[in-house]
């Protein structure tokens, strides 16, 4: 299982926003390594909301419900969308200063490629990032009816307001 950060620009779509809408679709990435990462997601893996240009920071956590399909916005067939859903707030933002002064993180795709939009997040990244943010992933996500699409617990708990202690997999809950 992979993990992943998609950054996006507060005044296009927020944190807050992707709450109250329960799922979005991922659009408008036209760098083509951006959209190579977002074919390689697969259904039920994790990703880091990161808000970026204003206080930049991982503010939250989702999962990719959907995997891509073609943008019909693009003629060329170039370009994809993934869906995703909102997990949880992080209990601590780690904004980017915080990211750039851990030397653990130097390289880290997100300080390494600081233009790219979609990035992979490796295992060991990835749990630094959670530590940062407050929130420890479990060693190996849960299997429900859906196999590897039942998005990821974390120790810390259901977000508030979850009708489910195991808030990700509606399969099991």
């Amino acid at each position: 299982m992979a993990q992943w950060l998609m950054k996006t620009e507060p005044e296009d779509y927020s944190w807050e926003r992707l709450v109250a809408d329960g799922e979005t679709e991922w659009t408008g990435v036209r760098n083509h390594q951006a959209a190579a990462n977002m074919r390689a997601m697969k259904l039920g893996e994790p990703v880091f909301f990161y808000r970026s240009v204003v206080e930049p920071a991982i503010v939250g956590v989702m999962t990719v419900c959907a995997e891509w399909y073609p943008d019909p916005t693009d003629p060329a067939g170039k370009f994809v969308r993934v869906k995703v859903r909102p997990l949880r707030p992080v209990a601590a933002e780690v904004s980017l200063k915080a990211i750039k002064a851990d030397p653990r993180l130097a390289d880290l795709a997100l300080v390494r490629q600081s233009r790219l939009s979609v990035l992979p997040v490796g295992d060991a990244h990835w749990r630094i990032l959670c530590g940062m943010a407050g929130i420890v992933p479990c060693v190996s996500p849960p299997r429900g009816r859906h196999g590897d699409a039942c998005p990821p617990r974390w120790r810390s708990g259901p977000p508030a307001g979850s009708r489910s202690p195991r808030w990700g997999c509606r399969c099991r809950g």
